[in-house]
């Protein structure tokens, strides 16, 4: 397996693994279960080619596995590896901002229309 180089900045690390699109949704989703590639689809709302792309590259960074189902050779599963399973308090961190951002974000439009 090839490594890819990372910066030395440790949140451009994170950036580098799980920030684009798609990914961080991918990753949130396996937190709560294995899932099969429709269902993924399904619940992050990507195209195809984009879930394919996110999870050949959360693949190689080792933080997502697929795994085959021996009963079913049709029906593999996406989950998390233990390195994956990590990202638990960075998506819960960013879960709790956002909610707290939309809070504060409909107050500063509450009070801008109020100023008018």
């Amino acid at each position: 397996m090839e490594y890819k180089d990372l910066s030395s900045n440790p949140v451009a690390v994170v950036l580098q693994l799980v920030g684009a699109k798609w990914k961080i949704l991918i990753i949130k989703n396996l937190l709560k279960k294995d899932m099969r590639f429709c269902e993924l689809k399904k619940s992050v709302g990507c195209t195809a080619k984009s879930l394919i792309s996110c999870l050949k590259d959360l693949e190689e960074d080792g933080l997502v596995t697929k795994e085959a189902n021996y009963i079913n050779i049709n029906k593999s599963e996406y989950c998390l590896t233990d390195i994956g399973y990590t990202l638990k308090p960075v998506i819960d961190s960013m879960q709790k901002w956002g909610k707290e951002y939309k809070k504060l974000r409909k107050l500063m439009e509450q009070y801008n229309t109020s100023g008018d």
